[in-house]
C-alpha cells in the first residue's frame, strides 16, 4: 500500500483569508511538512462565538480565489456539514473516517498551542495526531506538552489579522499588502 498523503488541516474562519494566512501554506508545503493543506473554514469556531462572519461560502469562495495556484493548497468545505461548534478533535474524527488514505496533521498557531489544554478533547488530539505550530506575536511554542509531536513552522511572524482587516475596510482605510490581490476588491465591497 503506498504511503498516505500527509494532508495538513489549517482551520479558521478566515473572516477574511489574508497574506499571513497564505504565507503559512505556503511555509508548510515549501518546508515538506504535508503534502497538502487543507484550510478547513469553520462555520462556527467555538472561540468565536458570536463572531459577525460574512456567509460560509463566500469566505470559501475567497480562500479558493486566495490560494488558486498554489499547488497542494486546498479550500475546504467539510466542516459546513459537521455539528456546530466546530470543535477540532470532532473534524479530526470525521476526517480519519472519510479518507483512510490520508495523514492528517493539525496546523496551529502558537497563541491556540499556548491555550491547547483548554481545547476539548486535547489529549486525544496530541495521541493521534502530529501537529505544525506557527509562530505568532507574543506567544512561545513550547506549551510542555511532551507527549505531543510537533513541528516549529520556520516562518516570520506576521502582523496581520483578519479584524484589523475588517476594521480598515470599515473605516475607508487601504488594505494593499494586508490580503492577496486576487481577492482585495472583494474584501473591501464586503466588509
Amino acid at each position: 500500500m503506498p504511503d498516505k498523503i500527509r494532508t495538513a488541516v489549517f482551520g479558521g474562519t478566515f473572516n477574511p483569508i489574508h497574506n499571513g494566512h497564505v504565507a503559512i501554506v505556503r511555509s508548510i508545503l515549501e518546508q515538506n511538512l504535508a503534502d497538502e493543506v487543507w484550510l478547513m473554514v469553520t462555520p462556527c469556531n467555538p472561540w468565536k462565538e458570536g463572531q459577525n462572519l460574512l456567509d460560509n461560502n463566500i469566505r470559501l469562495e475567497l480562500v479558493k480565489k486566495a490560494v488558486s495556484g498554489i499547488e497542494g493548497a486546498v479550500a475546504s468545505d467539510y466542516e459546513f456539514r459537521l455539528p456546530v461548534p466546530s470543535y477540532t478533535a470532532n473534524t479530526l474524527r470525521h476526517l480519519r473516517r472519510s479518507y483512510t488514505r490520508r495523514e492528517f496533521i493539525l496546523a496551529i498557531g502558537a497563541d491556540n498551542w499556548a491555550a491547547f489544554r483548554d481545547w476539548r478533547d486535547w489529549q486525544y488530539i496530541i495521541s493521534k495526531y502530529r501537529l505544525i505550530v506557527y509562530p505568532r506575536q507574543g506567544y512561545t511554542e513550547d506549551p510542555d506538552i511532551p507527549e505531543a509531536k510537533v513541528s516549529i513552522l520556520d516562518c516570520p511572524l506576521f502582523d496581520i489579522s483578519s479584524t484589523a482587516i475588517r476594521q480598515a475596510v470599515a473605516s475607508g482605510q487601504p488594505i494593499d499588502g494586508l490580503v492577496p490581490d486576487p481577492i482585495a476588491e472583494a474584501v473591501s465591497a464586503l466588509y
